[in-house]
């Protein structure tokens, strides 16, 4: 067989060979275009799937356990004497906790009982006095009719010698004297009168004088009553050590602090743009840091009407040509309704929350 032969025998046994080889390359073409169309169309379709059912809660772990607490001070002045807690311990409200040396304010109580009991007997006195004076007064207006009488007898006769121009000018001179002093009789007596605000037999109670002194006696019972500090919530006192016996506790000054172990919530800090849905009411989900896999139900109590950068000592001030937009965030006040009892919450603990808002997006959302 000649060469050339042999060759186109080659060939030809070589052609159906690669018709079959051509076969599964085609169909791994279509399959890994398959594959990529649908693999693109299984991302969208899980992107749209997690953004229309991912809107109904808003989740942030800018949270923290808040509690109702106080600066426990008094509005006296005063040297410390007893301490009735110890530090971290559990008080009730209404429970003493301190106070201040007693003596100095049993004393300014009875200075303004005897006050008051003195202001009293000077109502009294007075009373007495004016009556006193009006006695004088009617006496004194007695003498001088009798003062006028002489005179007009004297005027009388003085002309045809019955009598002298010396018992003339004494007896003048007598009711002018007389005149004078029942002026000044009348006078005190009005003094007096004002004293007693205008009545005579006035109740001391409803003098201006008894008023002041009563008033002073309050404060000072007041001021007694406040010397004795005492809880005003349940709650667990905190920094007692700085408050020691003898120290001079001036009023208003801070002596140490209790914390309510009831009246807790929790404040959490969202984004501006995680606000849109979110209302008082809705349900909250509460997980704390310091007690992994626990979780406490709540609700949104509140929402703050300004975020959080305005109450700051420096608030950002946006008019400069260098401005940079932050993302704000808006406090929200909520309320723990229940969760795990035997788990104390303290002021200060980090805490996840997530709001459900009932918010559902559609597809119309998107055009």
């Amino acid at each position: 067989m000649s060469q050339s032969n042999a060759l186109a025998l080659e060939q030809v046994g070589q052609r159906p060979a690669t018709s079959k080889a051509t076969a599964p390359a085609r169909s791994k073409s279509w399959l890994r275009a398959a594959l990529m169309v649908g693999g693109v169309v299984l991302v969208v379709l899980a992107c749209l799937l997690y953004w229309l059912f991912g809107g109904r809660h808003v989740y942030t772990d800018d949270a923290y356990v808040g509690a109702a607490k106080v600066s426990l001070s008094t509005d006296v002045t005063g040297l410390v004497g007893n301490i009735y807690v110890k530090d971290n311990e559990y008080v009730t409200k209404g429970e003493p906790l301190f106070d201040l040396g007693q003596k100095s304010f049993a004393i300014a109580v009875d200075a303004a009982r005897a006050q008051l009991a003195q202001t009293v007997q000077d109502i009294n006195a007075a009373k007495h006095g004016y009556k006193m004076v009006q006695a004088e007064i009617a006496a004194q207006q007695a003498l001088v009719e009798k003062d006028k009488a002489n005179l007009a007898r004297y005027e009388a006769v003085v002309n045809s010698g019955g009598a002298t121009r010396a018992q003339y000018d004494d007896a003048r001179y007598t009711l002018r004297g007389d005149r004078a002093k029942l002026a000044q009789m009348q006078a005190e007596a009005r003094q007096k009168l004002t004293k007693l605000n205008g009545q005579p037999n006035i109740d001391p109670a409803k003098t201006p004088q008894y008023r002041a002194a009563l008033a002073n006696l309050k404060q000072a019972l007041l001021n007694q009553l406040h010397s004795v500090v005492k809880a005003p919530f349940s709650g667990t006192v905190t920094d007692v050590e700085q408050l020691q016996p003898g120290m001079l506790l001036s009023a208003g000054t801070a002596a140490f602090g209790l914390v309510s172990n009831s009246d807790v919530y929790i404040t959490a800090q969202p984004k501006e743009n995680q606000m849109t849905w979110v209302r008082p009411g809705q349900s909250v989900t509460i997980t704390v840091d310091t007690y992994p896999g626990q979780q406490w139900r709540g609700e949104v109590q509140s929402i703050a009407p300004a975020s959080g950068s305005e109450f700051s000592v420096l608030p950002a001030q946006n008019a400069s040509g260098n401005w940079v937009k932050v993302v704000q965030r808006i406090p929200v006040r909520i309320e723990i309704l229940s969760g795990p009892k035997d788990l104390p919450l303290r002021a200060g603990m980090s805490a996840e929350v997530s709001i459900d808002t009932n918010h559902h997006r559609h597809l119309s959302d998107l055009f």
